[in-house]
């Protein structure tokens, strides 16, 4: 586990943003930094940004770090259930990639019933709903608890500042931005993915709960998983050890994702719309220990910050991969 005075001193040297032009066209989301270039390939910088309720929210130590090599993790590791856009990793905060066009949906899959956000199933089953993205629910579930099985949730790709829409396969179908076949293509990986998830998380004490998939077409027509996969900021992670007792007592699960910070923010009475309160550096702290925690228990390895001036290694390294491919 990092230290607390590594855990501080980043504090003073979070990657907030970029503008590395040298690269090609720039194209910014919440968290990444995207920059194309003219031979067919995408470089990808995970900033420190986190965002939570569709919104960015700050800045947390290491953060893109850990993102990026969690996420460098997991592609590898189904990568015989998927291709993905994946060409190397030159720096700890950016991936190389195969260019892909973006499928302009979201594959959310989802096992239990919780959440604190306004799209949420939870806060939907609290209202008296009982279907959700085409799915009928059972009554009598309680917070947290498991679904009958894991089901897909598919959610319009809003654009930044916006919030995301829940929808079913038909609504989404019926909007014309997707073809059937790619929907259900991307679908079914979706689904086989959480599934192996699953099985490797079971395997390190953790609860894969729900997590986001993005997904992209090659030229050659190939359906590609992109952007990240079952990272903390993607994904739900809880903890098996305390789970069955802390619902017992009517307690959250024990969690170590950025939901974190959706708690303590929602607990200030902010939920996406209206002025961002300020998030202190304690919580700043804790919640990059809780995204440092959820990579070395994933991984089931040791997670080393790079302790360089992300800006200046950025340059650096992304000038040399570039130099090297000619």
């Amino acid at each position: 586990m990092v230290d607390a005075n590594t855990l501080r001193k980043g504090l003073s040297m979070t990657l907030s943003e970029t503008h590395l032009d040298f690269i090609g066209a720039r194209y910014g989301g919440k968290v990444r930094d995207n920059y194309s270039t003219d031979d067919g390939r995408r470089f990808i910088v995970v900033t420190d940004r986190i965002s939570a309720f569709d919104r960015v929210l700050g800045t947390l130590p290491f953060k893109g770090q850990v993102l990026n090599r969690v996420a460098d993790f997991w592609f590898d590791k189904t990568r015989d259930i998927a291709p993905n856009h994946v060409l190397s990793v030159p720096d700890p905060n950016a991936m190389e990639c195969i260019e892909c066009t973006p499928l302009p949906v979201e594959m959310i899959v989802r096992a239990y019933l919780t959440g604190v956000s306004s799209t949420s199933i939870l806060t939907a089953y609290k209202r008296g709903e009982r279907e959700f993205c085409g799915h009928t629910l059972p009554d009598g579930l309680k917070p947290h608890q498991a679904l009958p099985a894991p089901i897909l949730t598919p959610t319009t790709k809003a654009e930044q500042g916006e919030h995301d829409q829940n929808a079913s396969r038909e609504q989404i179908l019926a909007m014309g931005q997707v073809k059937e076949a790619h929907f259900d293509e991307a679908a079914d990986l979706a689904m086989r993915l959480f599934a192996r998830g699953q099985e490797h998380c079971r395997k390190q004490g953790l609860i894969l709960v729900d997590t986001k998939y993005e997904f992209g077409l090659a030229d050659d027509g190939r359906m590609m998983v992109i952007d990240e996969i079952h990272t903390p900021d993607s994904s739900r992670y809880w903890f098996s050890r305390s789970y069955e007792a802390r619902m017992a007592e009517g307690k959250s699960p024990e969690s170590f994702d950025k939901e974190y910070v959706r708690r303590y923010l929602a607990d200030q009475g902010f939920r996406g719309d209206g002025p961002i309160p300020v998030i202190p550096d304690e919580v700043r702290l804790e919640a990059a220990r809780r995204y440092i925690e959820a990579c070395e228990t994933v991984m089931g390895e040791d997670f080393s910050p790079n302790m360089e001036e992300p800006g200046p290694r950025l340059q650096r390294n992304l000038k040399a991969r570039l130099r090297a491919q000619g």
